[in-house]
């Protein structure tokens, strides 16, 4: 009967209004939320006859979808860990419990923002307990080829505050002005005496000393000694330099006597290599020709440019996310390391992707398979510390929107109410 169908079309009307009044509720409860992304009604008519005669109403059905690829704009903080992505792709986390529990291959899941501060174990942790992963870094900082399209590789990042870190010194750089007049004739022939500080394998404080004897005209010898060996000698050689108009004071040749402590001199890259108590260390000395290294001009012993790598033991003070996922732990001793490497996860359709609480979202098939990205490579963006992602909500539209919603839930009470009073006409006619 046409006018039972105008009484369920309004039914229809009621519900689909209300589907959307929950949206709209559910958006603005959450227009303070972090990484909140918005959820959109649309309603789409129902036709039941499309013949001549009698028209029968279909009414109206409501559907509903997670606009998960529309972020909101970033927000900076005061924390080094709050992160938030600038740009496509989202961050990997994990649930805490699964972590605690000992999972080896918790599940993925996904977010765009969070504030991650370390647990009792150091692992970087949000409120709503979720951890952050990322892949480990080896030793020396660099990160492994893991694959890109499984999430078994990746682990959660843990800040150990008390870690201890110390580099090596395996390589010097000597620049030295050595007293031309020292090998002229009639000369003293004193020679100079210099100290460099190293570190060892352990990061205790070692000393190369290097003791420069002149000899004949503009020739030295070149004498180094490790502390570590109980001043045993590492390295001998005999250097010549330049007393032309053009390239004065230069060094001209590095030799060595038969036998001589020390590998040899390479006059294309201006290096030597010795061997420390704690392994081979590469010094640079200069090139032939060129002034920046060893040099021989004035009447002046000058260390001018002494330089080396390594660091003492120090403790960590701070980490630090940068721009490209690594993640970074700072020491008190001006140290750098990398600790790990946040990538970004990308899938063909995000809005296809599982929502979660605490705003997180869970690849399906119909997000398509996802991949692992290193931040600001192929089509995503960038990681933002110091930041959050605000709310995607939109408040002033939400509120035009409920005043919308209002109205319709109000006309389509109205049809209901309208078929109630033409069934009780009907009802008097009989009488």
């Amino acid at each position: 009967m046409t006018i039972s169908s105008s009484l369920n079309a309004g039914v229809a009307g009621l519900n689909a209004n209300a589907s959307r009044l929950a949206t709209i509720s559910d958006n603005i409860a959450n227009s303070s939320t972090f990484g909140y992304r918005r959820v959109e009604s649309n309603f789409e008519s129902m036709v039941l006859s499309q013949n001549g005669g009698k028209y029968a109403a279909g009414g109206v059905r409501a559907t509903s979808q997670r606009l998960i690829d529309e972020g909101g704009t970033l927000v900076t903080t005061s924390n080094a860990t709050d992160l938030a992505v600038r740009g496509r792709g989202f961050i990997p986390v994990a649930s805490a419990s699964e972590v605690r529990a000992g999972n080896a291959n918790p599940e993925m899941l996904l977010t765009s923002t969070g504030s991650f501060r370390t647990d009792t174990d150091g692992r970087l942790v949000t409120e709503s307990g979720q951890v952050l992963l990322g892949w480990p870094a080896n030793a020396d900082g660099t990160i492994p080829n893991f694959p890109r399209d499984t999430s078994n590789n990746l682990e959660a990042v843990r800040i150990n505050s008390n870690q201890l870190t110390g580099e090596p010194t395996t390589q010097m750089t000597l620049g030295v002005n050595l007293p031309a007049t020292e090998t002229g004739a009639g000369a003293a022939g004193i020679p100079q005496e210099l100290s460099v500080e190293y570190f060892d394998n352990l990061g205790r404080s070692e000393t190369v000393g290097v003791t420069f004897t002149p000899g004949s005209s503009n020739q030295w010898t070149m004498t180094l000694r490790d502390s570590a060996l109980g001043n045993s000698v590492i390295g001998e050689y005999q250097l010549e330099f330049d007393d032309s108009r053009t390239s004065g004071g230069t060094l001209t040749t590095v030799g060595q006597a038969v036998g001589a402590a020390g590998g040899p001199y390479d006059p294309a890259t201006g290096r030597l290599i010795v061997n420390v108590d704690g392994g081979p260390m590469e010094i640079d000395i200069g090139l032939p020709g060129e002034s920046d290294g060893l040099t021989q001009l004035s009447d002046r012993f000058a260390p001018l440019s002494i330089s080396k790598d390594g660091t003492p033991v120090g403790s960590m003070t701070s980490a630090e996310v940068d721009e490209n996922g690594f993640v970074r732990a700072f020491f008190d001793n001006g140290a750098t390391k990398v600790i790990a490497q946040v990538p970004l996860v990308d899938v063909p359709n995000p809005n296809g992707m599982a929502s979660l609480d605490s705003q997180t979202y869970r690849p399906s098939l119909d997000s398509g398979p996802f991949f692992l990205w290193d931040a600001g490579d192929g089509p995503t963006g960038e990681i933002a510390g110091f930041a959050r992602q605000e709310s995607a909500t939109d408040v002033a539209g939400e509120l035009t929107s409920m005043i919308q919603t209002q109205r319709a839930y109000s006309s389509n009470a109205k049809v209901i109410q309208t078929v109630s009073e033409m069934l009780q006409e009907t009802t008097n006619i009989i009488r």
